[in-house]
C-alpha cells in the first residue's frame, strides 16, 4: 500500500519559516507529480503547490514568492519550504501523489502548520 508521511509541521512566528517534508514509500516515485495542498476547517482544499517528475514546478497565487517545492526522487521525499509565513497559512498541509496516466491519486494524513505571535 502507498503511504504519504508528512513531518514538519508545527508552530511559528509571523514572518518565519519551516521545511516541510513528504516521504513516500511503496510507490514510482518519479513518475508521479507531487504536490502540496492546505486546508482550514470549514474551507475547500486549497491548492499550495505541485512539481512534475523532471521538476516542472507551479504554485498558488497566495504563496509565490515566499513558497519553493523540491523533490529529491532517490530518497523519494517532496519538500516545501516555507518562507515569510503569515496567519493565513494556518492549516493542515497535505502531500499528494497523481499520476495521471494509471489514474493514481494519493493523499497523505496531513500535518498542521500554525503561524501565530
Amino acid at each position: 500500500q502507498v503511504q504519504l508521511v508528512e513531518s514538519g509541521g508545527g508552530l511559528v512566528q509571523p514572518g518565519g519559516s519551516l521545511r516541510l517534508s513528504c516521504a513516500a514509500s511503496r510507490i514510482i516515485f518519479s513518475i508521479h507529480r507531487m504536490g502540496w495542498y492546505r486546508q482550514t476547517p470549514g474551507k475547500q482544499r486549497e491548492f499550495v503547490a505541485t512539481i512534475t517528475g523532471d521538476g516542472y514546478t507551479n504554485y498558488g497565487e497566495s504563496v509565490k514568492g515566499r513558497f519553493t517545492i523540491s523533490r529529491d526522487n532517490v530518497k523519494k521525499v517532496v519538500y516545501l519550504q516555507m518562507n515569510n509565513l503569515n496567519q493565513e497559512d494556518t492549516a493542515v498541509y497535505y502531500c499528494n501523489a497523481w499520476y495521471p496516466k494509471s489514474g493514481n491519486d494519493y493523499w497523505g494524513q496531513g500535518t498542521q502548520v500554525t503561524v501565530s505571535s
